[in-house]
């Protein structure tokens, strides 16, 4: 089915792939195994799903990591493709939730494509790893290569040509754009306590028309056509988000989100937050827990003591400052959930005697000390 028509290229969807075909010469810069890195000889770039998002069969997953040209092969052959003259993204995404944004200025235009899921395999750069490659074959600490989840897939058409080096710059303002993105909506990593930068299994594939006339030299933020690429994948990545994983900034309006990245989910926080409760209060809370962690000022709460405690983190606060600091914005914690925001000073008081510090456990304890505190008084 063709599902956009541009001038120069195609965007096809059938089935579990999504593919562009160039109309006119593209150059193409890819992550690709297969016909990846920068090309010139290219009839398009394909997406494809490759498997289900969890629970799929681990040979089959094998087989791909082990014979990435076989894989190619087969998806080409069965979709009438050639196999030499293709790039092919793989990922575990629905094709169908794959987000289409294009941005023009003047005569420059760039066309954006993205599938992506974050709930498994979001990380940030920097991120302790468990696969070592060696000898042409990923390893990991039991042997096996693990099972991909989570990948954010970008294809990229800009109606320009552009030098060998603007289209490197291209990959880097891409994936800060979905960097971007990801912050905005406050993604966790899952192999740390810090924010998403992107997926283990992120690619991208962005091609230039060849149009024979003087070369854009720069994709960088201060040009027009970084704006450009940097508004499309942007966009692109939070729509498909929200149709792959429901995943909005109104979804992540939580207090129990904003601190996952801790160690902590819905049923320990709230074990947490009652072993500070008495029983009847604690009944309570567990019936309401919900409504208080949606609520949108213990929300702002609880995300001030966690962008204050990663400030402390990255040492742009001195952590001798941490006790002032955390029974203050604590006690707005507990205000915000007690509404009594006359108690502040009471508050502080009684959190600036509580254990504080920043380590994942000491944190979330002192998190739920405060909405104990706030809670224990909403109803007096």
């Amino acid at each position: 089915m063709l599902i956009g028509e541009h001038d120069g290229f195609e965007i096809h969807r059938k089935e579990k792939i999504i593919y562009v075909n160039f109309l006119v010469p593209h150059r193409v810069i890819s992550t690709c195994r297969v016909n990846g890195g920068l090309r010139d000889d290219l009839e398009g770039i394909a997406n494809h799903q490759l498997c289900e998002p969890s629970g799929h069969d681990r040979k089959i997953l094998s087989s791909i990591a082990e014979s990435p040209l076989d894989y190619l092969k087969s998806v080409c052959e069965k979709h009438g493709l050639s196999s030499e003259k293709r790039a092919l993204l793989g990922t575990a995404a629905n094709m169908n939730y794959a987000a289409v944004e294009s941005q023009e200025y003047r005569s420059l235009k760039v066309v954006a494509i993205s599938t992506g899921g974050v709930e498994v395999n979001a990380g940030r750069a920097g991120d302790p790893a468990n696969l070592y490659e060696q000898d042409g074959k990923f390893i990991s600490a039991n042997g096996e290569v693990d099972e991909p989840h989570g990948t954010i897939n970008t294809i990229i058409i800009i109606n320009k040509e552009l030098t060998h080096g603007a289209m490197v710059r291209s990959i880097v303002t891409a994936s800060e754009a979905k960097t971007a993105a990801l912050q905005e909506l406050a993604v966790n990593s899952r192999y740390s306590c810090g924010l998403a930068t992107g997926t283990g299994t992120d690619q991208i594939g962005i091609a230039s028309r060849l149009t024979g006339e003087s070369p854009l030299t720069s994709a960088g933020k201060h040009t027009k056509l970084g704006e450009l690429i940097g508004l499309t994948v942007k966009k692109s990545v939070k729509k498909t988000l929200a149709l792959q994983n429901s995943l909005t900034s109104q979804s992540q309006r939580s207090a129990k989100i904003h601190l996952e990245r801790f160690g902590i989910d819905k049923k320990s926080m709230i074990e947490k937050i009652c072993s500070f409760l008495n029983k009847e209060k604690s009944k309570l809370l567990k019936k309401n827990f919900e409504n208080i962690n949606r609520d949108s000022v213990t929300v702002a709460a609880t995300a001030a003591l966690v962008h204050l405690r990663d400030k402390i983190n990255w040492e742009i606060l001195p952590e001798n400052c941490l006790p002032e600091i955390f029974s203050s914005y604590g006690a707005q914690l507990s205000a915000s959930i007690s509404g009594k925001f006359e108690r502040v000073g009471h508050y502080r008081e009684c959190l600036s005697r509580e254990p504080m510090g920043i380590s994942n456990h000491t944190f979330t304890d002192f998190i739920c000390k405060s909405f104990a505190l706030g809670f224990n008084e909403k109803w007096e």
